[in-house]
C-alpha cells in the first residue's frame, strides 16, 4: 500500500522511517523532481507524521491525535507553509523574516525559533522553492545551515539548477521520479467514478502523462484534449503561423474568465504541452523514437526540423514559463513567444 496514500514514494517514505526510528532526521532537506509528481503532498504528510503524537511503523500520522487533527485542517502551530502568493513572481522576504516594521519578529525564521507548542518537533515547508527571490534566499541561508534544535525545513523545487549553491549546500537532496503509468492508472482510477469514466480512457491518460498526476487529470478534459491535440499540430505545421497559434491560445487562456491566477495556470499547462512537443521532436531527432502518443507523433513526424530549431523553440518557450513567474502581462507574453516559434533565433557560430 503507497505510504498515507501517495503513490510512487515508497522508497523516499522508508528512508525517513528509518531516519526517524534513529533519531537521525535532518534539519533541512530539498525536495527536487519534475512538477506534478507529489512532491509538495509528500512534505505536507511528512510535516504531519513528524509531528504526530503517535506515529504508526513506516513513519504514518496516526490521524486520531490533536496533533493529526490539526495539521489536516492546515491550523497546526507548529507546522508551517510558506508559498509564493499568486500576486508576487517570487516569494517575498517579509513571507521568511516579517516586513520591514516586524524584522524577525514574523515570519517563518522567527516563528521556527519558538518552542513547540503540542510535541518536541517544529516542520516548515517551503512550497515553489525554485521561485525564492534572491534576497529571500540569502536570508534563509544561516535558518538552512543552524536549523533551531528539533526542527525541520523542507523546501520543494523542480530542479537543483534553479537553487542558489549555498542553499543546495546546506540541504540533504531528496530526489523525486516521475511516477509509472500503473502508479498514475491506480489514482486515476480511485479519483473517478467507472461508471463515468471509461478505464481505457484513464489507461491511455496515463500512459501519456509522462509520469505526472497533474498532466493525467489534464488529459482527462475533453476539451483540453482536444486543444492540446490542436495545438501539436499548429505546432507542426510548416510554416509555423504565429499569429494563428497566437490568437488560439489567448482564447483558451481567456476561456477561464480575467483572474489573473486561473489565466496564469491555463498557460502554464498550454506551455507544457507545448514542452511535450519539443522534447519529443529533439528525441526524434536524436533517436528516431516516436511517441506512443499518435497525436504527438503525427505532429512531430510533420514537423521536420533539426534538433537546432526544436532546442531553440524549447529554449524560447521554458523562457516564456519564466515570463508567467515574473507576472508578465499574459497577451504580450503570448505574441512574443509565438513571434519567436515562426522565426526561431537559431545561435550563430562562435
Amino acid at each position: 500500500m503507497a505510504w498515507q496514500g501517495i503513490e510512487g514514494h515508497d522508497a523516499i517514505a522508508a528512508d525517513f522511517a528509518r531516519a526517524h526510528a534513529s533519531g537521525r532526521v535532518a534539519g533541512t532537506y530539498l525536495f527536487i523532481g519534475p512538477p506534478g509528481v507529489g512532491k509538495g503532498t509528500f512534505a505536507r504528510r511528512l510535516a504531519k507524521a513528524l509531528t504526530c503524537a503517535a506515529p504508526r511503523p513506516g513513519l504514518v500520522a496516526c490521524n486520531a491525535c490533536a496533533s493529526c487533527v490539526q495539521a489536516e485542517a492546515g491550523s497546526h502551530p507548529d507546522i508551517d507553509v510558506v508559498q509564493k502568493p499568486e500576486d508576487r513572481a517570487t516569494i517575498p522576504l517579509d513571507l521568511l523574516i516579517g516586513d520591514a516594521d516586524h524584522r524577525m519578529r514574523e515570519g517563518l525564521c522567527w516563528r521556527l525559533l519558538l518552542k513547540p507548542a503540542l510535541g518536541g518537533r517544529k516542520v516548515a515547508v517551503i512550497l515553489d522553492a525554485d521561485l525564492l527571490s534572491d534576497e529571500a534566499a540569502n536570508c534563509l541561508l544561516k535558518t538552512l545551515e543552524e536549523p533551531p534544535p528539533e526542527a525541520v525545513i523542507i523546501l520543494v523545487g523542480t530542479a537543483l539548477e534553479r537553487q542558489l549553491p549555498t542553499i543546495r549546500s546546506r540541504c540533504q537532496i531528496v530526489r523525486f521520479r516521475p511516477l509509472g503509468p500503473e502508479e498514475l492508472l491506480r489514482v486515476l482510477r480511485a479519483e473517478h467514478d467507472p461508471t463515468r469514466v471509461d478505464d481505457a480512457r484513464l489507461q491511455t491518460c496515463a500512459a501519456h502523462a509522462g509520469g505526472s498526476l497533474e498532466r493525467a487529470r489534464q488529459l482527462l478534459d475533453d476539451e483540453l484534449t482536444a486543444f492540446r491535440a490542436a495545438l501539436f499540430r499548429m505546432l507542426g505545421a510548416r510554416p509555423l503561423h504565429g499569429v494563428d497559434l497566437a490568437r488560439e491560445v489567448l482564447a483558451v487562456v481567456d476561456a477561464v474568465g480575467k483572474e489573473a491566477p486561473p489565466r496564469r495556470a491555463r498557460l502554464r499547462m498550454v506551455l507544457g504541452f507545448a514542452l511535450e512537443f519539443f522534447r519529443a521532436a529533439l528525441r526524434h531527432d536524436a533517436t528516431g523514437e516516436s511517441s506512443s502518443d499518435p497525436a504527438l507523433a503525427a505532429a512531430v513526424a510533420a514537423w521536420r526540423a533539426d534538433d537546432e530549431r526544436a532546442a531553440t523553440c524549447l529554449a524560447q518557450t521554458l523562457d516564456a514559463l519564466d515570463g508567467i513567474d515574473r507576472n508578465a502581462y499574459l497577451p504580450v507574453l503570448i505574441d512574443a513567444w509565438t513571434a519567436l516559434l515562426e522565426e526561431p533565433r537559431l545561435a550563430q557560430p562562435t
